[in-house]
């Protein structure tokens, strides 16, 4: 069978299912990324199970969003974090060393290898020819331990590229025409596979820009091959040896296409208040700006900084403009410096910051109310910015920068200067510094971790209850992102190891009354949320599931879902329900009772059930996509409560030579001639097999099989 790069590494890392769009699919990882936003809650979890040591090829835990130490709080998570990479046996990367999609591009990243990270723009990865995805903190933490992740198979979406990128046009232009055509839903249930001649002309990092805004297109990454050009990126970082080629076979099929002639794109823009929401520059042009902002996992590399460097060097930019220069990572910056375009940005009137996330997440660099900002950042979701009435353009750095000098929006092609072509250094500085490896096992058993006085425990939850009464406390449009469900920001991360205060933050950008009335109706039962198309999109903070969980949440009905999100609410036992018929949306009111009877039953025997309106005479049939492995999650309240009974079943008695399997009672395949023993058939190999004398946990050595004595 012919194959493309996405399938190659697909199959290559499969443990169950098959590679049918649609079906659920088991896939082993190799890597994990955490940051600091999420990671605080991925090693509670990992000491909550009581993890002893990474399981993967590598782990890495980055200091990249809250580094802003106003308190004591995120200067407290650092140690934490730093106390619990130490203990089970992951990478540090320190606060100052930058933002981890760069970061781990540069030093960890490797073709033909799994990354699963507790953020959405981990998929920028996939720009090394890896199957590079974001999840929930807690799919995160399960990877670590040595479990697979769980997904439904996408189609793979070919996008056929030729052509080469005239004067004043990015990479960051690819993307935003993906998103002009497609909207931030085009990319749901798929994988972007990017091939063809074009290839050649777009570098490393131009490859990272693209594949880290596949995540506003929604999908679940995207994927390029690991060609001559990042063997020539992994020589410049010193680790050619991590290289090998992974190309798609010639003739290679996919189940959609696209193609694009990147000669004839021009400079594009994403206006306020969606990624989806681009027009040509030209159309804007002259929008009177505050900001203009560079930097961010979306523009990171080298020769994004040098190129508005040079289109601003020896000008200045208006009194009036805040012009935000925000390095990515501290190899960056130390190049910047030696190139002296650091000092050109300066003397233009840039404004430097640490390198790390910083204004992408609202965390700094806001912008004044009712003013426009520029960004080459990936996101302009209302409120992200930190201002809750903002007005956030997306651009290139190109636009950016020319629109600087302006002091409004500017097609950078008007300028009177021709076009600087910056290439990224042949040896740029390799730092290592600020990011700490792993301690050997013998050590990291004797590390306590440290805990400040923000950390909280995960609170219990309780199953599914069979029969509920909710209210809807809130009825939401379409496209509701995460930052809108939970903001980011200065004022809520630094809270994000303490639940019980982060969740007074939860739809505050919607209804500020939600926290309220969620405490009043928490004890009554619990409540449910309705919502439009593509809820959840946007970041993987599984927080946007886990706060309105502890507040009372039990079910999420939409038209459609995000997929992380969907995830993340499954997780933490939220019922993710969609309407049959779009249509009956119309039917419901903020204030309506749900009344949803013989839970566990239907969504055992059913994927489509009817649930009521109370005091009503509505009845309104709805649809839920859990695998029956979800579906048994979901009835014990969630995740962490599934992998608790499971842990509960330890030791149960052997049957005909095999273990009765402890997370489903099922028994795995006899051994065969060959002496290899596979895992549980039913529930993918959670539990315990015997051969011989021999226990073994499949999870502790490898998904698939195990030679047996």
């Amino acid at each position: 069978m012919k194959m493309n790069v996405t399938q190659k590494l697909i199959q290559s890392h499969l443990l169950s299912g098959e590679m049918v769009p649609g079906s659920e699919i088991g896939l082993k990882i190799d890597q994990t990324l955490t940051q600091d936003a999420t990671g605080t809650m991925v090693m509670l979890e990992l000491e909550a199970m009581g993890i002893d040591r990474a399981q993967t090829e590598a782990s890495a835990q980055y200091v990249d969003h809250n580094v802003i130490q106003v308190d004591n709080k995120n200067a407290d998570d650092h140690l934490f974090l730093q106390s619990a990479t130490r203990r089970f046996g992951l990478y540090y990367s320190r606060p100052g060393n930058g933002v981890s999609h760069p970061v781990h591009m540069q030093r960890l990243a490797a073709p033909g290898k799994t990354l699963l990270g507790s953020d959405s723009h981990t998929c920028a990865n996939g720009s090394m020819g890896m199957l590079a995805m974001g999840a929930g903190g807690i799919d995160v933490a399960m990877a670590i331990a040595g479990e697979p992740i769980y997904i439904k198979m996408p189609q793979v979406w070919g996008v056929y590229l030729t052509g080469e990128l005239p004067d004043w046009v990015s990479a960051k232009d690819v993307i935003l025409e993906m998103l002009r055509r497609h909207d931030v839903k085009g990319g749901v249930g798929k994988i972007i596979e990017y091939y063809g001649p074009g290839l050649k002309n777009l570098s490393a990092m131009d490859r990272h820009v693209i594949a880290n805004m596949g995540a506003e297109l929604g999908a679940t990454t995207t994927v390029f091959p690991s060609d001559e050009e990042i063997r020539h990126f992994l020589k410049t970082q010193g680790r050619e040896e991590d290289w090998t080629e992974l190309l798609a076979d010639e003739g290679a099929e996919y189940d959609l296409h696209e193609e694009i002639n990147l000669s004839e794109l021009e400079p594009l823009i994403a206006k306020p208040s969606s990624p989806g929401n681009v027009v040509p520059v030209r159309e804007v042009a002259g929008e009177p700006i505050y900001q203009s902002y560079i930097g961010s996992s979306a523009n990171p590399g080298y020769r994004d900084f040098a190129v508005a460097a040079k289109i601003v060097e020896g000008k200045r930019v208006p009194d009036e403009v805040s012009f935000d220069i925000n390095p990515t990572s501290r190899q960056l910056l130390t190049d910047l410096v030696k190139e002296g375009h650091v000092a050109s940005l300066l003397t233009a009137g840039g404004r430097l910051h640490q390198a790390g996330c910083n204004g992408c997440i609202g965390m700094g660099q806001a912008p004044a109310t009712g003013r426009n900002s520029l960004r080459t950042t990936p996101r302009n979701f209302p409120g992200r910015s930190g201002t809750l009435e903002d007005s956030v353009f997306l651009c290139s750095p190109e636009t950016a920068a020319a629109s600087a000098l302006a002091g409004a929006i500017t097609d950078p092609r008007t300028l009177d200067m021709p076009y600087p072509r910056e290439h990224d250094p042949e040896e740029p500085t390799i730092d290592v510094q600020l990011l700490d490896a792993p301690l050997p096992y013998e050590e990291a058993k004797k590390v306590e971790l440290y805990k400040g006085p923000n950390i909280a425990s995960i609170p219990d939850m309780d199953p599914l209850h069979d029969k509920m009464e909710v209210p809807v406390l809130l009825k939401m449009k379409d496209n509701i992102s995460t930052d809108e469900i939970l903001a980011g920001g200065a004022r809520v991360l630094p809270y994000r190891s303490n639940l019980p205060e982060i969740s007074k933050f939860a739809f505050e950008i919607v209804d500020r009354s939600y926290y309220k009335r969620a405490m009043e109706q928490r004890g009554a039962g619990g409540h449910a949320i309705v919502a439009g198309y593509n809820y959840g999109q946007g970041s993987s903070r599984e927080h946007a599931a886990l706060a309105p969980r502890s507040l009372g949440l039990r079910v999420a009905l939409a038209k459609d879902f995000a997929r992380i999100h969907w995830q993340n609410l499954v997780n933490f036992g939220i019922l993710p329900l969609t309407f049959a018929n779009p249509e009956d949306y119309d039917l419901l009111q903020q204030g309506d009772i749900l009344v949803l009877e013989n839970l566990k039953e239907n969504i055992r025997n059913s994927s489509e059930f009817m649930i009521s309106v109370k005091n009503s005479n509505r009845q309104i049939p709805v649809q839920h996509a859990l695998s029956s492995r979800q579906v048994e999650i979901m009835i014990e309240g969630g995740l962490i409560n599934w992998v608790k009974k499971n842990n509960e079943h330890a030791g149960e008695e052997v049957k005909d030579g095999k273990r009765v399997c402890e997370a489903c009672h099922g028994t795995g395949k006899q051994a065969d001639e060959e002496g290899w023993q596979y895992a549980c058939t039913v529930c993918n190999g959670t539990g315990y097999v015997t051969g011989g004398q021999e226990e073994v946990r499949v999870a502790d050595v490898d998904r698939t099989k195990r030679i047996l004595d």
